[in-house]
């Protein structure tokens, strides 16, 4: 068991760390949310293993570790980073559960010039109006109980994932890696669209403006290796010539299914692009300006003619 040491950062890690190999990265098992930690680089130090009663799991790779053939190439696309999320929520069979609620909070960040693992996030999230999570949602996603009872708020969650993301975007001397283009990759319009928009306006919370447009990967895959039927996307792997890596509905195996679908298609030559975006609210109306009359006093500009027919009967 290692514990992580920044001896140039005055940032360190207070709460006990655990650390160990996992999907080509390592996992990093905080539990303690008062000081998470930031890894523009990693460096370690051993020391005995703590307990296993992990609150948030950010996990750093290692290494640069690349999702598909063609390593060292350079991808021309318009974006710096992909920022591929999968989020699992509250959920039972043949049932509706509300307000549904995100339970786990993954996202794999992907270098858009090579297609390579830049970094991995995941947090539990506790639900608040049905905390004690369904068997079908248990065995569908493999989320225990005490994960999600050991789990922040959403708000929390996004926080520690924006802090996440702008450690990893940025080089130990604090600058930017590069000019910060990010694209937030997803695979169908669920999770952004609908799961977090809903849960974050019916809870009041404040997310982060990137969330509000997005890649939806099913739309280049379609275009690029579809037959025209729609494909989930375990079968989409499969189609690209992929083996399935991890757990079906496991959120941060999908996100990183996702991220290697999307590094395979790059590599294919595909130039990903903005496919949807949350509408923005209608521009606030103004009351029109009084008009001045010639003889210095103000009146109401007149009122389209079907409205000056309306008030005429």
């Amino acid at each position: 068991m290692i514990e992580k040491t920044n001896p140039i950062s005055p940032r360190t890690v207070s709460a006990p760390v655990v650390l160990r190999g996992e999907i080509g990265a390592l996992v990093f098992a905080c539990a303690h949310t008062d000081s998470i930690p930031s890894f523009p680089y990693l460096e370690f130090a051993r020391r005995p293993a703590p307990a296993q009663s992990a609150r948030i799991l950010p996990i750093m790779a290692a290494r640069r570790v690349p999702y598909a053939q063609g390593q060292g190439h350079q991808l021309q696309q318009d974006f710096d980073f992909f920022l591929v999320v999968d989020f699992e929520a509250t959920c039972e069979k043949d049932a509706r559960i509300y307000p549904q609620e995100i339970i786990e909070f993954p996202a794999v960040l992907v270098d858009g010039a090579t297609g390579h693992l830049a970094s991995a996030f995941r947090c539990y999230i506790r639900p608040k109006h049905h905390p004690a999570l369904t068997k079908f949602c248990r065995d569908l996603t493999g989320i225990r109980q005490e994960d999600v009872d050991g789990g922040v708020d959403l708000g929390q969650a996004l926080r520690l994932h924006d802090a996440w993301l702008k450690a990893a975007t940025t080089t130990g001397a604090g600058t930017k890696r590069c000019d910060g283009r990010l694209a937030v990759v997803t695979w169908g319009d669920w999770d952004c669209r609908t799961m977090l928009e809903f849960e974050c306006r019916f809870k009041g919370i404040e997310k982060p403006s990137y969330f509000d447009r997005w890649i939806n990967l099913r739309v280049p895959f379609q275009a690029a290796l579809g037959s025209g039927g729609r494909v989930n996307l375990q079968e989409a792997v499969r189609v690209a010539g992929l083996d399935w890596e991890g757990r079906l509905h496991c959120g941060l195996d999908d996100a990183r299914n996702t991220a290697r679908l999307l590094a395979d298609l790059m590599l294919r030559g595909v130039k990903m692009s903005i496919t949807d975006s949350l509408a923005l609210p209608p521009p606030i109306q103004r009351q029109p300006p009084h008009t001045i009359r010639c003889d210095g006093s103000s009146a109401l500009p007149r009122p389209p003619i079907r409205q000056q027919q309306q008030q005429l009967l």
